[in-house]
């Protein structure tokens, strides 16, 4: 519908659920914390300084952005969130979460593939103030994050 992509676009969220590792994206294999039949839940490439272990969570077939996106993607994309929160609370033991999710290069949309980010909030982390000054998180540290949500997801189905 509202699409912004060229025709040679590489996607590098696609690449990153086929698990194919090369210069188009930084989704590693190990970023990998959770996927079923339509959805799949990465550690971010980009760490924020007081919020590390964000993760997105995407649709396993390409959409662009949430115009596109069926809704009964956009229902699993929500319980996935769902559980990620309840995840981060008891791994990580933050105060709370934010859901954020773009669309559009006005709306700050990056990666034209849907995703949501879910970050990890902690009292007075200021994260909006901190949020453009993102770094790659070195993959052994987002391994570290995924290690703990997966352990969590296995005890909790």
């Amino acid at each position: 519908m509202y699409n912004h992509v060229l025709a040679d676009y590489v996607c590098p969220i696609c690449l990153g659920i086929e698990g194919v590792e090369n210069e188009h994206t930084l989704l590693q294999r190990n970023d990998l914390v959770y996927r079923d039949e339509l959805v799949a839940v990465f550690m971010n490439s980009f760490s924020i300084d007081k919020n590390p272990g964000r993760v997105i969570v995407v649709p396993n077939a390409h959409f662009e952005n949430m115009y596109d996106l069926p809704p009964v993607y956009g229902a699993r994309i929500f319980e996935i969130s769902q559980k990620m929160a309840l995840a981060f609370k008891e791994v990580y033991h933050c105060d709370g979460v934010t859901i954020l999710q773009n669309n559009e290069p006005a709306g700050n949309q990056h990666a034209f593939h849907y995703h949501l980010h879910i970050f990890p909030r902690y009292t007075d982390d200021r994260l909006y103030e901190h949020i453009s000054q993102k770094q790659i998180a070195l993959p052994e540290e987002r391994q570290a994050y995924a290690k703990q949500l997966k352990e969590w997801l296995e005890k909790n189905p």
